[in-house]
């Protein structure tokens, strides 16, 4: 982790601003609309903790370049410039989401995978270094204790891709904050869904990658009903953006629909983002609400969330009613998108046919999860409802004034769901543009003074060039500003605005584009130093933030914060143009109870029909009285030059003149400040990452042939404690620094598997689960491919490629060339055979030419191939024969040997020892124990027969019991090169005598088998054909052999024992050659058990 450099605070300066006269402002606030928010993107803003400072998985170069880590803002550094908020004059906070994120680009907080958890990247802990411990209950806190109230960014629409831990629990979490930075460390795939950390070994492109993988458990994308409960949609493509299907669909490959028609989606939504309103949060802002169709809204999620608002009230800071406002995103500039007021803004603000809300709420969680919904399906259900929803035209008179007075609005048709003002923000060019959408459009709201505005945000600008942060000019700012500040609605500034900070650079485009180029570029450079808020715009402060502060544009916002601030009818009233005449620029009258004002913007106005009272202005503190019932005011004619004659107002002038309000010139204050980013040097990278705490197993999950294998159970070290049990038998408690050795196997019967469970706690406290799974096969099982040409094409030449979990079948690319051919039902197949039972994947190919992968191929399986890139399963009715097979399959033992008995397309079968009766196998095992009646060199044969429905077979098998011998001086091993076809086998040993790379030659001792003896206390071997091919680095265990699969793997195939009676006889024309168990040449054998070679022929004797 590198290491920060602190700044040093700049030389103090106080900066004073005049109080505002509403003193009692603070006491008021219990209607939303008294509010003016600062929204901050919390990772960019200030960052007031180094030690939780990490990079995102995407886009690492531009990070590290810039010193600049995604996530670098924090909770603490909210807390810490809470008073630069506050000395703007905001009294809100809107901050983007804090729920536990997953994404490569996941800063924003948009991308949940566990709705039900605080991000920790937010957090601060001492555990980490910090100073203190700092999460979301601080903040909010922090915030209602300075008079500031939060709005807490929630998504309801969507998940990111990597599941949701309740909704499909893919990934656990890492809470180590060392982690975050490394996508392997940081998330523990799912052992069950993903084959846990080897999930990690998936590409990132073609057919099968990490995201299909993951994806399919979500969108049931593979055919499989793997989202039973119905958790998200299921529409695929078949959405529009422009039709209330996109209700429904998937709108980023990182935002995965949630099915919010669904009550148990609801119930879960509402549970988790409840604990927020109980924690104290004053607001929700609703993302993409666009997305989610208004009767879902009215039925399931307003109701709830106003019920749980009025619960905990008392939570709140004056106990204000609990206010959601939603993101209906509209690039468009009419206020009815395209001719749709269902698609509108405006329309959420409405009720919904209470008949609807009734049928809506009749399809429950009970009838969703019965219902089986492939991707591609029709819309279902309250689905259907929602389409139902007739878009009514309401028409509103609450935001306007009435015969020049204010009056009681009607608010029985209102949902209890504001907006943002898209259709407003979209034409916020100018403070033309965005009267004109309001005299177009605001009857179409409930009440457009409860909508929320703003210019830009962090994903647009006014259109239509929107991609860019607000670039129109100082000048056009301020006017902006002083019409959003005086006009209906609640005032919104995206941070940084106050000093145009990036204005006209690209806000986002995600990991292509460097954050620090960016519209959401870290602010932090602009608030250091210190700064101290006794109120809403008094301030003292010192360093890079005063100067911040003193900004001409900063003091234009204070100033009309405290405006707003003093004057009821500013922040709730209704408004009206009627009997007003500008000069130059815009005029309207604004009225809440007995607040009444008179607002003139960008130059004086002629207000006629006006109340009787002494008005102020508020701007220079002149007092006007109507003549006549008319009032005249002058003022310059400049951007952002305001008015305001307030009625019976008696507090004198408001604020301190500035560059764009003045009384005769302007006022200059700090021009527009700019500071760089230094970057920051301290951040966790991925390289910094410890891994989750974890029980190493080894093997970590296999198939074994062995009667028993053996597992080692070991802690990781990050682990302070932890278990392991196999299957359903008792935990066995692990102690760091010691293995523990499991044996498996001893009741298990071939094609069964048992699960090896293991849970590791970290020093830190995280607790983590996992497992493997470990299967016994039949050691005499085999897979056989056969493949024909399609319509008798020449298919000769053909490669099989084929791979497992075991490794490459039969070595590397292109694979096994087939010669070997069978005639069934009068056609000719080629066909090789896999000495395996586990499910395996294979590719036909020949003269560059390839099919794609045929995949979980699990028993003998017949292909039409046409030669070139296709091949097709057939049906091929072949006759099969009852046999019993036995395990092993003769030979030499010592002492005794179990044997197991396997039954095959049979209906009956026995097996006979020697002279013996027989013995029925019940099923399709038996096993047996030869040797502890029989004297060493004495042989037995075992009979079987086997009957089928239509015929009977017969067969044995010898085993001879021999003398053991002395253990050799050594450990000899054993190399199966059946699949890597070296020409050459060498062994490279280690720690005792270690011999130069790559070692000595093996001898061999049968057609693919190879032996060495290594020196007593070698601790490592390496196979390889001295040609660059090699395994990796193997534990030798005597008198064991191993497989090379190719690609560096290995599978321990355990105790070696030659099958005699499987061997044929040497032509007698060969030389014989012997050679000792520990595979020396011996030219004349004494008596005792030798490998006999005769040509290509060998076989395990006993030379009396």
């Amino acid at each position: 982790m590198k290491k920060l450099t602190k700044w040093l605070l700049l030389p103090v300066a106080l900066m004073t601003v005049l109080p505002s006269a509403a003193s009692s402002f603070n006491d008021e606030r219990t209607d939303f609309r008294d509010e003016t928010i600062y929204f901050a993107m919390t990772t960019r803003f200030y960052d007031g903790d180094p030690k939780n400072n990490v990079l995102c998985w995407d886009g690492v170069a531009n990070q590290k370049e810039n010193n600049d880590p995604a996530w670098r803002g924090d909770f603490k550094g909210l807390i810490e410039k809470l008073d630069y908020i506050k000395a703007l004059g905001f009294t809100s906070i809107w901050i983007t989401p804090v729920v536990q994120n997953a994404s490569g680009f996941d800063y924003h907080g948009y991308h949940a995978m566990d709705f039900s958890k605080v991000d920790l990247r937010y957090e601060s802990r001492k555990e980490w270094g910090s100073e203190e411990d700092v999460d979301f209950q601080a903040l909010i806190d922090a915030a209602h204790a300075k008079g500031l109230k939060i709005v807490l960014d929630i998504v309801l629409q969507h998940t990111g891709n990597f599941g949701e831990n309740y909704f499909c629990h893919l990934f656990d979490r890492s809470q180590d904050i060392r982690n975050q930075a490394n996508i392997e460390a940081s998330l523990l795939p799912d052992q069950e869904k993903l084959g846990g950390a080897a999930y990690w070994d998936l590409p990132n492109s073609g057919e099968k990658t990490q995201y299909s993988e993951r994806f399919k458990y979500l969108k049931n994308t593979d055919g499989q009903n793997h989202d039973n409960k119905n958790y998200w949609h299921h529409l695929s493509t078949s959405w529009n953006w422009d039709d209330p299907s996109r209700w429904w669909g998937q709108i980023a490959g990182d935002c995965v629909d949630l099915n919010t028609e669904n009550p148990a989606v609801v119930d879960y939504l509402v549970k988790c983002y409840g604990k927020f309103i109980e924690m104290g949060v004053d607001g929700f802002r609703i993302d993409t609400t666009g997305h989610i169709a208004p009767l879902t809204f009215n039925s399931a999620f307003i109701p709830r969330f106003v019920e749980l608002g009025e619960k905990y009230k008392n939570k709140r800071l004056n106990q204000a009613p609990f206010y959601m406002f939603g993101e209906c995103c509209a690039r468009y500039g009419g206020v009815i998108y395209r001719d749709q007021h269902l698609l509108s803004s405006h329309y959420y603000t409405w009720k919904s046919d209470p008949s609807l809300v009734s049928e809506w709420n009749t399809y429950d969680a009970a009838w969703w999860a019965k219902q089986e919904v492939p991707e591609g399906a029709a819309p279902l259900g309250n689905m259907l409802t929602c389409l139902k929803d007739p878009g009514t035209v309401h028409d509103s008179d609450n935001v306007f004034m009435k015969n020049g007075e204010w009056h009681e609005p009607d608010y029985s048709q209102a949902s209890g769901f504001n907006v943002i003002d898209f259709p407003m923000h979209y034409n916020f060019n100018s403070a033309g543009q965005a009267v004109r959408i309001a005299q177009e459009g605001d009857h179409y709201y409930n009440d457009a003074s409860w909508n929320v505005v703003y210019v830009d945000s962090h994903d647009y600008c006014p259109g239509p060039n929107d991609g860019v942060r607000f670039n129109g000019g100082t000048a056009q700012w301020a006017e902006n500003l002083s019409l959003m500040f005086t006009f209906r609605g609640i005032p919104c500034i995206y941070y940084g605005s106050e000093v145009e900070f990036q204005k006209g650079v690209t806000i986002d485009k995600g990991p292509q584009l460097a954050l620090a180029n960016s519209g959401r570029a870290y602010f932090g450079a602009y608030l250091e130093g210190e700064v101290n808020a006794s109120d809403f715009g008094t301030f003292t402060a010192s360093g890079n933030v005063a100067q911040t502060l003193n900004g001409d544009l900063s003091q234009h916002i204070i100033r009309l914060n405290q405006i707003r601030a003093a004057v009821p009818a500013l922040r709730k009233g209704q408004y009206t143009w009627d009997g007003c005449s500008a000069n130059g620029g815009y005029a309207f009258k604004r009225a809440y109870k007995d607040s009444y004002a008179l607002v003139a913007l960008n130059g004086g106005a002629t207000f006629t029909d006006v109340p009787a009272g002494t008005y102020v202005d508020l701007v220079t503190g002149q007092s006007y009285t109507p003549a006549g019932g008319s009032i005249t005011v002058d003022a310059p004619q400049t951007q952002g030059q305001l008015r305001v004659l307030v009625k019976d107002w008696t507090g004198g002038k408001v604020g301190v003149d500035g560059m764009f309000i003045y009384t005769t010139s302007p006022v200059a204050h700090g021009g527009n400040p700019q500071f760089t980013d230094p970057g920051t040097t301290e951040y966790y990278t991925s390289d910094d990452a410890i891994g989750s705490a974890a029980v190493t197993l080894s093997p970590a999950g296999c198939s074994f042939k062995t009667e028993t294998m053996t597992v080692t159970a070991a802690l990781n070290e990050t682990a302070a404690s932890g278990w392991v049990k196999v299957g359903n038998n008792a935990q066995k408690t692990l102690i760091p620094g010691t293995a523990e050795v499991l044996t498996i196997g001893q009741d298990m019967a071939f094609g069964e598997s048992v699960t090896i469970s293991w849970g590791a706690t970290s020093t830190t406290g995280e607790t983590f689960q996992g497992n493997a799974v470990y299967k016994k096969v039949d050691p005499n099982a085999t897979i056989t491919i056969y493949v024909t040409g399609k319509n008798n094409t020449d298919i000769s030449g053909t490669n099989l490629y084929a791979w497992n979990a075991n490794g490459k079948l039969f070595g590397e690319w292109p694979g096994k060339k087939l010669t070997e051919t069978v005639t069934i039902d009068g056609r000719e197949f080629y066909y090789a055979t896999v000495d395996d039972s586990e499910p395996l994947d294979v590719i036909f190919n020949r003269n560059g030419a390839q099919t794609g992968d045929i995949s979980g191929i699990t028993e003998d399986t017949f292909f039409e191939y046409n030669g070139t890139d296709n091949a097709s399963k057939i049906d091929v009715t072949v006759a099969k024969t009852p046999s019993v097979k036995f395990s092993p399959n003769g030979g030499t033992f010592y002492d005794n040997v179990t044997v197991t008995a396997t039954v095959s397309n049979a209906v009956s079968a026995w097996y006979k020892i020697g002279n013996g009766s027989q013995t029925a196998i019940n099923g399709t095992t038996a096993t047996f124990t030869l040797g502890d009646n029989m004297e060493v060199g004495e042989s037995v044969t075992v009979s079987w027969s086997a009957s089928s429905d239509t015929e009977t077979k017969t067969g044995n098998v010898t085993f001879t019991k021999a003398e053991k011998q002395p253990e050799p001086e050594g450990i000899t091993v054993y190399y199966d090169n059946s699949v890597t076809n070296w020409s050459t086998v060498k062994i490279h040993h280690w720690s005792v005598n270690a011999t130069e790379w790559p070692g000595v030659e093996m001898t061999q001792i049968a057609a693919d088998i190879y032996m060495y003896t290594c020196p007593t206390g070698t601790t490592g071997v390496v196979f390889n054909n001295g040609n660059g091919d090699q395994t990796g680095d193997v534990t030798p265990e005597h008198g064991h052999i191993y497989k090379g699969l190719g690609n560096g793997k290995f599978q321990d195939n355990g105790v070696y024992i030659s099958g005699v009676g499987s061997v044929e006889t040497s032509p007698e024309e060969a030389p014989v050659e012997y050679y000792n168990l520990q595979g020396v040449r011996v030219v004349n054998p004494t008596p005792g058990i030798y490998i006999q070679r005769q040509g290509n022929k060998v076989r395990k004797i006993r030379v009396n």
